[in-house]
């Protein structure tokens, strides 16, 4: 039992197992053929990986590598994308919407106004306070009169009333102008009419251009392609839609639109003008619709948004400058070095294909090294 327990590794314990005693070059070779020797170097029997053990006992792992360097060189994991949130839309009161307000022709407040001046002047012949001169000028009979009572007193109160209210209500409308009335903070309507009218005098009026207009903003912050800070001045033409909420939707339209537009500068990539005019136009006619977007709520037309002036900002301009200049001389050298590389290929097909000469491949090496150094020494002197 001895024996056969020692001459089958597959039936001993391997913790009881005696020493291996010192092997010949032939066992050595075929020991080593039977090892694993893993990262610390340390000697695995084969035949110990495939044991049949009749209960394995399960060994409890911990995750593996759980932390990775950064700045090591190593891709980063993947992260789970983040989903952006939805702007909300700029909302307005639905009530607050553009109406024509009720208003009278001129005629009517003047009519009003003289009749109220007459009767202010009857109420004073009535009351004999008319001097007897301007009695005879008028031609006024002769009235003594019954002095100021209550009856003549609440007839210069109806006639005043009347005039005031005739000659105070007179407004002229022009082209291009609207007039937005409200009263008792309540909006009542918008008159876009012109020529000579009358509008109550109680109301609040507030005068708004709804003409076509553009505006040159100043440099404002922006951003290239590759974010490198510029400043853009933009032209804006635009014009008011909606004077109702122009004028009560926001407090300041004109301000809202600056802002609209310094907004839409910073999500926007724009180029320097010279460098790409496609992506000029691309980059003016996105503005113009995230532009109009914003603004249309409050009651604002916009109908183009074009960057006028692009530059460089100031901390960045003399980097930005000679890096330009860089990249124009990097091209017309590979321009130049392309004109000269096919002028030595043409002469030197020329030359071989006539049978002028006959080259060998060093003698063709000597020419065309003696040609590139002649022409690029001739554009080197004309570009002087």
């Amino acid at each position: 039992m001895s024996t056969t327990s020692s001459t089958n590794p597959d039936t001993r314990p391997p913790t009881t197992e005696a020493p291996p005693k010192p092997a010949g070059p032939a066992e050595a070779g075929h020991r080593s053929a039977r090892l694993i020797h893993n990262e610390a170097t340390t000697e695995i029997p084969v035949h110990l990986l495939f044991r049949d053990d009749p209960d394995p006992v399960p060994v409890p792992l911990r995750p593996a590598a759980v932390g990775r360097p950064q700045g090591t060189g190593e891709r980063p994991r993947a992260r789970r994308p983040v989903t952006a949130r939805t702007v909300p839309a700029v909302r307005i009161d639905p009530e607050l919407t553009e109406r024509a307000a009720r208003v009278l022709p001129g005629a009517a407040g003047v009519a009003a106004g003289v009749c109220g001046a007459a009767g202010c002047a009857v109420t004073s012949w009535w009351a004999g306070l008319v001097p007897p001169l301007a009695a005879e000028a008028l031609g006024l009979p002769a009235y003594a009169g019954v002095g100021l009572g209550p009856a003549q007193w609440a007839a210069y109160a109806v006639a005043g009333a009347l005039g005031l209210f005739g000659f105070g209500g007179l407004a002229r409308g022009r082209t291009g102008r609207a007039w937005v009335l409200g009263l008792f903070g309540r909006y009542r309507g918008t008159v876009r009419r012109t020529g000579l009218m009358w509008v109550n005098p109680l109301l609040l009026r507030r005068r708004v251009d709804v003409r076509l207009r553009h505006w040159r903003s100043e440099p404002m912050p922006a951003a290239d392609g590759n974010g490198v800070a510029l400043r853009a001045v933009t032209l804006v033409v635009w014009r008011v839609r909606d004077t109702a909420k122009a004028t009560l939707g926001v407090e300041d339209h004109e301000a809202y639109l600056r802002a609209c537009v310094e907004a839409a500068l910073a999500r926007v990539p724009v180029e320097p003008l010279g460098t790409v005019r496609s992506s000029a136009d691309v980059a003016g006619e996105t503005l113009t619709r995230l532009v109009a977007a914003d603004a249309a709520p409050v009651g604002l037309e916009v109908f183009s948004v074009r960057p006028v002036r692009v530059e460089y900002a100031p901390e960045v301009a003399a980097a930005m400058h000679r890096r330009r200049i860089a990249a124009l001389d990097a091209a017309q050298r590979a321009s130049v070095l392309t004109s000269v590389v096919d002028s030595v290929e043409d002469t030197v097909t020329r030359l071989t294909m006539r049978g002028l000469v006959e080259l060998d491949d060093y003698e063709r090496k000597v020419l065309v090294k003696d040609l590139t150094v002649a022409f690029c020494a001739g554009r080197g002197e004309t570009g002087a």
